[in-house]
């Protein structure tokens, strides 16, 4: 199945449209085929959550985009530039362009929080200490963390601790934003905070984000567009009223049962 997530019914969708490109991507573990051939075009500005059962090839989406994993087949371009098939130096270009949440926070425990969010930005992409320090007292801000900035990552709370993986991922000014299940590891009670965050970041920027989520209130609240998958394809795909409300499929129907 072909996804495009235009704004517009698909005439558009075209190369030169499209920030994330992924087409005729499969990739198998041992005998089992994770992706089977998919293709699937988003534009730039745009908020797609995927969902599906565990094991349907959400995650090894991000890690393609993050270059963690190869494809067996299939090209990969963000904003134009290759990532597969691609030289190291051209993958190490595209990559700048992408930022990650993970399920845990990775945060570098014998840093600062600010040491955290800036350490990147000056090492990778050159940036002055001094503007890397502004940026993230910004970002810290924005995340609700601003008076934590010369804090270890170990005092903070692990809501805490993700907000400031939030804020180190877009200190590298990205141009897409990929959220992997970022709450699955909080307890239930910090979970409202950083989804209310990312609500804010979705609210008042342009980044594009892709999101692999069980919480499906926040799927419905941030998404243009909502895609069902199974077994290493996209079954249905569609904004997040009608997939909420009418899915088509009968498996986006069983899925949506189990987890409401």
């Amino acid at each position: 199945m072909s996804v495009d997530t235009s704004k517009q019914p698909s005439t558009a969708g075209t190369a030169s449209d499209d920030l994330i490109r992924i087409e005729g991507v499969t990739k198998r573990f041992g005998d089992n085929t994770v992706l089977d051939g998919l293709d699937l075009a988003v534009q730039a500005g745009r908020h797609v959550t995927l969902i599906g059962p565990s094991g349907s090839g959400k995650t090894t989406i991000l890690r393609l985009l993050m270059t963690l994993t190869k494809p067996d087949t299939g090209t990969i371009t963000v904003d134009g530039q290759r990532l597969f098939p691609a030289s190291e130096k051209e993958r190490r270009e595209a990559r700048k362009q992408i930022g990650m949440v993970f399920q845990q926070f990775n945060l570098f425990p014998n840093m600062t929080v600010l040491r955290n969010v800036t350490e990147a930005p000056v090492t990778v992409l050159g940036m002055s200490k001094d503007e890397a320090e502004a940026r993230a007292r910004d970002l810290l801000d924005l995340v609700g963390l601003a008076d934590k900035a010369d804090e270890r990552p170990t005092r903070l709370s692990g809501g805490q601790q993700q907000r400031v993986a939030i804020a180190r991922a877009l200190a590298m000014r990205p141009k897409v934003l990929l959220l992997d299940e970022v709450t699955s590891a909080l307890d239930p009670e910090l979970v409202a905070g950083v989804l209310d965050v990312l609500r804010d970041i979705a609210r008042s920027t342009d980044i594009t984000m892709l999101c692999v989520t069980h919480e499906m209130n926040f799927a419905r609240d941030i998404s243009d567009q909502v895609l069902m998958f199974d077994s290493g394809r996209v079954i249905e795909a569609g904004p997040p009223e009608r997939i909420f409300s009418e899915p088509e499929h009968e498996r986006t129907r069983e899925f949506l049962g189990a987890v409401l």
